[in-house]
């Protein structure tokens, strides 16, 4: 088990407190990016060190990553993500706690639409969100596909007046996450 990994099982086991008969289903390779497209410049970087966490038997999850695992296109563009936007020496890390509010059985084989309720902390804010997915399963596999937007503003992510033309108020997240049960 990677460190990373190992952190967010540690951190999510004592948050919400590990009993027996729990299943749990977890990865460190989990894929995560973000768009953001101008008129005059589009930005998108990936980071496929994702750590995740689902306990099928609560529903609750949690996610967390660290922000220099970014992989941008143009090494340019990822200094300044994380020097100046980001400020990932600062802050670390990103992470998203909640839970599944479908009740639906994640041992079962099956392909469910689900909306996770939660918090999800960037740039040192943290903010109540709703995401939508779609998480297939295979009993011992969960793949976990979902989209959302956040708005830079909200996370009190500064954009000087000279690139704000270059850099979208609204940010697109994707993922993509294959859990294996532990």
């Amino acid at each position: 088990m990677t460190a990373n990994l190992k952190l967010i099982a540690l951190l999510f086991l004592v948050q919400i407190g590990y009993s027996q008969g729990q299943t749990l289903y977890g990865t460190s390779t989990g894929e995560v990016s973000f768009y953001s497209d101008t008129p005059l410049e589009t930005i998108e970087a990936v980071n496929k060190k994702t750590g995740c966490i689902i306990n099928a038997t609560s529903r609750e999850l949690a996610v967390q990553m660290k922000i220099t695992d970014f992989d941008f296109p143009n090494k340019l563009m990822q200094e300044h993500f994380n020097e100046n936007y980001l400020e990932s020496e600062k802050y670390p890390t990103a992470s998203f706690k909640g839970k599944i509010k479908e009740a639906v059985d994640l041992t079962v084989s099956g392909t469910y639409s689900v909306t996770a309720e939660g918090s999800l902390t960037i740039h040192g804010v943290t903010k109540p969100v709703s995401v939508k997915g779609t998480l297939v399963s295979s009993g011992s596999e969960l793949k976990l596909d979902f989209k959302f937007q956040v708005r830079t503003e909200d996370y009190k992510i500064e954009v000087p007046s000279l690139v704000v033309t270059k850099i979208a108020e609204t940010i697109d997240v994707t993922g993509k996450i294959t859990l294996v049960k532990k």
